[in-house]
């Protein structure tokens, strides 16, 4: 597991998120730079007050503007927060934890926590905004456009890739008696040990907004182990998927989705296709897809409003 997977991990088991963890992070993070590793936490207490030494704003907003970040991520700098002292402690042992068991570089992992400030500030959700008027496939294609025009603004990010692959595990989690596995976005599925994103029963699914030849492969290994593979993407995508298929002779045996209709279409049958139902479901769905993102994603930004 890289770097990046390790914090990531971290943030989501300790619930490191919000304005005064992160102001945690980066002064923690600070420090081990300029003190070097290991790091004594009590060392990084105040005296008089039992406080994190040098979390206040002056100091975050100092590493902040290191960064060309000048709004305020928070007043107090999260002096004031009551968990501080715990996160704090919690990251020393990780980062002294990394330490002893490889070397690594410091200005990642400070690079690391100042991404997760910019998606902080980027945090507004996206807004479901159902409209009994409408079909759920326009209400669905909506909010995969309003992450195609966030990602546009946000340089090698995958908001929308990272919005489907949850939305489909939401609509699972509500299709199905037992919850299904979820992963984040970025954990690969050959890292852990996955044959694909979610797998029930004999089917292998993958979900995807560009299918490329490695996907198809991996589809033909599904194949080969004695699985069902199920690709589901965009409407531009299902049809880059089968041509795919059809040069790698595996069409026949492949089940591509266009992610809107699957979507919608499940949600029409769990409403049990009546008005009042239709929007329950939707907002069950949203339920859903915002415990996931809690449980497997750092970016809050990812969140969903229903309007």
């Amino acid at each position: 597991m890289n770097l990046e997977d390790r914090l990531h991990r971290f943030v989501l088991e300790h619930r490191m998120s919000g304005k005064g963890p992160l102001c945690v992070g980066l002064v923690v993070t600070r420090h081990a730079k300029n003190l070097g590793l290991p790091l004594d936490p009590d060392g990084l207490l105040t005296k008089a007050r039992g406080q994190v030494m040098g979390l206040g704003k002056s100091a975050v907003q100092a590493i902040l503007g290191d960064y060309g970040i000048d709004r305020v991520l928070a007043e107090e700098g999260g002096r004031t927060s009551r968990g501080s002292v715990g996160n704090m402690r919690q990251y020393v042992a990780f980062l002294n934890e990394l330490h002893a068991a490889d070397r690594f570089d410091l200005e990642v992992v400070e690079s690391w926590w100042i991404e997760r400030v910019r998606e902080f500030f980027a945090g507004k959700p996206f807004v479901l905004h159902f409209d009994s008027s409408k079909s759920f496939r326009s209400i669905v294609k909506d909010l995969l456009s309003q992450a195609e025009k966030r990602q546009a603004q946000s340089k090698g990010s995958t908001l929308v890739g990272t919005m489907l692959q949850h939305l489909v595990g939401a609509k699972l989690n509500l299709l199905l008696d037992t919850p299904v596995e979820h992963h984040g976005a970025a954990v690969a599925d050959d890292a852990s040990g996955r044959g694909g994103d979610f797998l029930i029963e004999d089917v292998v699914i993958h979900v995807t907004t560009a299918p490329t030849e490695a996907l198809i492969r991996k589809c033909k290994r599904n194949l080969g182990n004695s699985f069902r593979p199920l690709i589901i993407t965009t409407e531009n995508g299902a049809l880059i998927a089968m041509a795919l298929a059809d040069q790698s002779g595996i069409s026949a045996r492949l089940d591509v989705f266009e992610a809107e209709q699957f979507l919608a279409g499940n949600l029409y049958e769990i409403g049990k296709f009546g008005q009042a139902g239709r929007k329950a479901t939707a907002k069950e769905l949203v339920t859903e897809y915002n415990k996931i993102i809690d449980e497997c994603e750092t970016n809050p930004s990812l969140k969903i409003d229903v309007a």
